[in-house]
């Protein structure tokens, strides 16, 4: 599901579960495993990327809806892990974005100091609402962080799926160019960094992202079991089962 790809001191780590990459309990727990190898092993910096025109479409919600509550439990308990390892990483990420990353897909996004996103008909977004799971604080937080509390609400509220152009415009990334570029300038990107005092820049980056990983020491198991809740109720499930219903229509 995972392909590591290391190009010198930079690590790529390319999500690789076809057809759309879709966020799979598996998943989760290769790339947390692979996050802390690669700074274990001494990388520097860290890209996630994904397929040319699919960064990853999100939660896989048909695999989710057959889960059980404890079993959805321990699915979202490791997903806020990765998030916060993602979100106090020592070393800095850049996204490739490579195409298509609603929900889950933007989500990993937000915790990257840097995003690019291949130019197209693509889209990106927060549209959770949508599918009738709220918005969990820690992620909202991070919305913030990249594209200011206004702008973090329309995406929240509204499930808005944003093309490239107004992703750019807002900030929630920071550069779009051809698919082709995405990976040789995250990487470019990464080397220029990677050219200031190491130390320093680790100690600025812990400082400037706090509130990221604020968030996450406040997430207990109450909370958990009230999103367990909500994820359970009666409109979240047939929320979820429209979606996916209207995903096979699509298929």
């Amino acid at each position: 599901m995972l392909e590591r790809i290391e190009h010198g001191p930079i690590v790529e780590l390319k999500l690789a579960r076809p057809p759309v990459n879709a966020i799979h309990p598996q998943l989760i727990a290769e790339l947390s495993r692979a996050l802390r190898l690669a700074v274990e092993e001494g990388a520097r910096a860290l890209v996630l990327s994904g397929r040319e025109g699919m960064f990853s479409a999100g939660l896989d919600l048909p695999l989710f809806l057959q889960l059980d509550r404890e079993a959805v439990m321990a699915a979202w308990r490791d997903f806020f892990e990765l998030l916060r390892e993602l979100a106090s990483s020592p070393i800095p990420i850049v996204a490739a974005l490579t195409g298509h990353c609603p929900a889950g897909g933007c989500v990993l996004g937000l915790y990257a100091d840097y995003r690019i996103l291949a130019e197209g008909s693509y889209k990106i977004g927060l549209n959770e609402v949508a599918v009738g799971v709220r918005m969990p604080r820690p992620i909202h937080t991070a919305a913030v962080h990249v594209v200011g509390r206004r702008q973090a609400e329309r995406m929240c509220t509204t499930a808005a799926l944003l093309g490239t152009d107004e992703a750019l415009r807002i900030g929630l990334v920071d550069e779009v160019l051809p698919g082709d570029r995405v990976l040789p300038r995250a990487k470019e990107w990464l080397e220029q960094l990677l050219q200031l005092p190491p130390e320093t820049l680790k100690r600025t980056r812990a400082i400037a992202r706090r509130d990221l990983v604020a968030p996450f020491r406040r997430l207990d198991e109450e909370q958990l079991e009230l999103f367990m809740d909500e994820w359970f109720s009666e409109e979240t499930q047939n929320a979820m089962r429209a979606a996916v219903e209207r995903l096979k229509k699509k298929a």
